[in-house]
């Protein structure tokens, strides 16, 4: 997989709602800029109204950008679109299927529109509906239909794929099923833009991320570099008649801040090894055991609330990793 070639190029942009002067206007995406290298899985994350849709709208090349610069694939995607369509897949959040048509007839006529499209057994398959081929859309689950819009974005073996919330309405087995698959795809060569509201999902498939906050991109870097940026939790129950005062001072523990409740401790470092191993060792010497103990790094999730949550308040975290 070579990452050197940026296939998705954003600058500076900007997209805004309303007409030029009006004060009623709405700036939803604001000097955007990140870059998306060849054979790389992106994700795209942000709270409802951060600016992810009105975003990758632009870069699938359904609107112009108010101002700044977008290139796919090294084009303008809505002012060279004839020349950027044929090689990229779109999967929206929701497709428009007409509803008495079966899921074979639904891929065959998009293939007929498709250049060099897959053959409709073999898209069906990709997506396990093979054994759903002959049944209606208005008869096909919630589920079924996701994997049918997946299907259709695939038809083209696109080398640029945009998934808007692709999964939505999947149980987990066909959830972790089209992770598989896209992860296959990246191996291929396909460059992914990901967005989602499950982070579990973003944290498995991204090799790199970018959270939005209010049109703007307020963190970005891999997901290690972007949860690194954040404190892992020891939390265990103090042994009965000790207190939190007969630990080694916590501050050589590389422990950044404590809390207690109901004898009940939780220590956040940046240095969990660290802290960690001088807390064994400390139960070691004393000959007392730590209950409950459990030691966890810090997750995307509590990265995510923490940055994306605090709307109308400065970012906790500075851009990490390439700004790109």
């Amino acid at each position: 997989m070579n990452h050197g070639d940026g296939v998705i190029e954003v600058s500076e942009l900007r997209r805004r709602y309303g007409r030029p002067g009006d004060d009623k206007g709405f700036d939803a995406v604001r000097d955007v800029s990140f870059t998306v290298r060849r054979g790389e899985l992106f994700a795209l994350l942000g709270t409802n109204g951060a600016g992810k849709t009105s975003t990758v709208e632009l870069l699938e090349g359904l609107a112009r950008p108010t101002a700044g610069r977008v290139r796919v694939l090294g084009h303008d995607p809505h002012g060279e679109r004839s020349l950027v369509r044929p090689r990229i897949g779109v999967m929206l959040q929701e497709g428009g299927f007409p509803s008495d048509l079966t899921a074979a007839e639904t891929v065959r006529m998009w293939a007929g529109c498709t250049t060099g499209a897959r053959p409709v057994a073999e898209a069906l398959g990709l997506v396990g509906l093979t054994g759903r081929r002959d049944v209606r859309i208005k008869q096909l689950s919630g589920g079924e239909r996701r994997r049918l819009d997946l299907a259709l974005a695939l038809l083209g073996r696109p080398e640029v794929l945009f998934l808007d919330e692709p999964t939505t309405g999947l149980d987990p087995e066909a959830r972790h099923t089209t992770w598989e698959l896209v992860r296959r795809l990246r191996e291929e060569g396909t460059t992914v833009l990901l967005t989602t509201h499950y982070l579990e999902e973003a944290e498995a498939l991204a090799d790199r991320l970018a959270i939005m906050r209010e049109g703007r991109i307020v963190s970005s870097g891999t997901p290690g570099e972007v949860i690194g940026a954040y404190p892992a939790r020891i939390r265990f129950a103090m042994p009965a008649g000790w207190f939190v005062g007969d630990l080694p001072p916590l501050k050589d523990l590389g422990v950044l801040r404590h809390e207690e409740a109901g004898g009940r401790v939780e220590l956040q470092t940046s240095e969990l090894q660290r802290t960690l191993t001088g807390l064994l060792l400390w139960a070691r010497e004393k000959d007392v055991e730590l209950e409950g103990l459990d030691a966890r790094t810090a997750s995307l999730e509590e990265a995510f609330l923490a940055i994306a949550g605090a709307a109308g308040t400065p970012a906790p975290l500075a851009v990490t990793g390439r700004s790109e």
